[in-house]
């Protein structure tokens, strides 16, 4: 351990599970701003103060977790550590209306939402993964990220890991860099948009989640899809579901009754689960209930515009 490391020790109460908690940070497997490695798991984070490496360690026996993090951000992270590991999350009033999601609620009792607090650093990825598939839309934030990114601070680097660009940074990539990495221009304006108001963005952190969701949708290519998939992530939204995309409708449609939805569909069946819906959406990506594909795998994108 290097000498500007700096730990602390967080323990959830009851059962909790820490991969499944911050695992929805990752976009894609081969995110290079979230690495398993020694044990531990590792965050690159682009905080306001600087650049982190977060690294997380469960300790089985205690139920505790510890983190260290390095770097300019190192404070920053640490200070915003419960609530990356769910501390802010209430699951209170949640009640399972259907007997697969009763099942996963037992099995992944130690879930909880993540509440990250860096809104631009999961606005970007939601941007890019507009109207294409997961594999493409992956490959790009890769490649962007290792492009105009930085390789993680202490031992970060050693594993493989990187911090996103800052807002700055993202908002300075040239048009045709983002077209080289596969990502068009309707995707690349609203990524460089929110970049630009990065500082409005990151003050959702302390707003309501009603006022959160106006403002994140007040940047331009930002719909419904974009701001729920960022509030899930940033702000911990357990209300915040993915409408707009192909697959969550049909696989939480085919887990809660067996057949797909559309989007209209997915409204009616989750309005008993007002205030956890995205809860319900989780739990069901969790449980891996998805519709058998019978058909070849589709080349069209997976959810719609924003």
């Amino acid at each position: 351990m290097t000498a500007d490391a700096v730990t602390r020790v967080h323990r959830p109460p009851g059962p909790y599970a820490v991969g499944p908690t911050v695992g929805s940070l990752r976009h894609g497997a081969g995110d290079p701003t979230f690495r398993r490695a020694g044990g531990r798991l590792w965050l690159g984070q682009a905080t306001p103060t600087g650049p982190s490496t977060l690294a997380l360690q469960a300790d089985p026996h205690t139920g505790s977790v510890e983190a260290t993090a390095w770097g300019d951000g190192a404070t920053w992270s640490l200070d915003h550590l419960p609530g990356l590991l769910g501390a802010a999350d209430d699951p209170s009033g949640f009640e399972p209306h259907h007997e697969v999601i009763r099942q996963a609620w037992r099995r992944f009792a130690g879930w909880r939402l993540t509440r990250s607090a860096l809104v631009l650093q999961s606005l970007v990825p939601a941007c890019i993964e507009q109207r294409v598939t997961g594999a493409q839309a992956f490959a790009a934030h890769a490649t962007l990220v290792r492009r105009y990114g930085s390789r993680a601070p202490g031992p970060g680097a050693d594993v493989g890991l990187w911090v996103p660009p800052a807002p700055r940074d993202w908002a300075r990539i040239p048009s045709w860099e983002w077209l080289r990495a596969g990502v068009d221009g309707a995707r690349s304006a609203a990524a460089v948009g929110g970049s630009r108001v990065a500082t409005r963005l990151e003050e959702c952190s302390s707003l309501s989640l009603t006022d959160a969701q106006r403002r994140l949708r007040a940047v331009p290519g930002v719909g419904e899809w974009t701001a729920a998939e960022t509030a899930q992530r940033a702000l911990g939204d357990a209300d915040a579901v993915s409408f707009g995309d192909y697959h969550v409708a049909a696989d939480v449609g085919w887990a809660l009754t067996g057949s797909p939805v559309d989007d209209d569909g997915l409204r009616e069946l989750l309005e008993p689960y007002a205030g956890h819906r995205y809860r319900v959406q989780g739990l069901v990506g969790l449980a891996g209930l998805h519709r058998p594909r019978r058909a070849p795998r589709m080349s069209l994108p997976t959810h719609l515009p924003r």
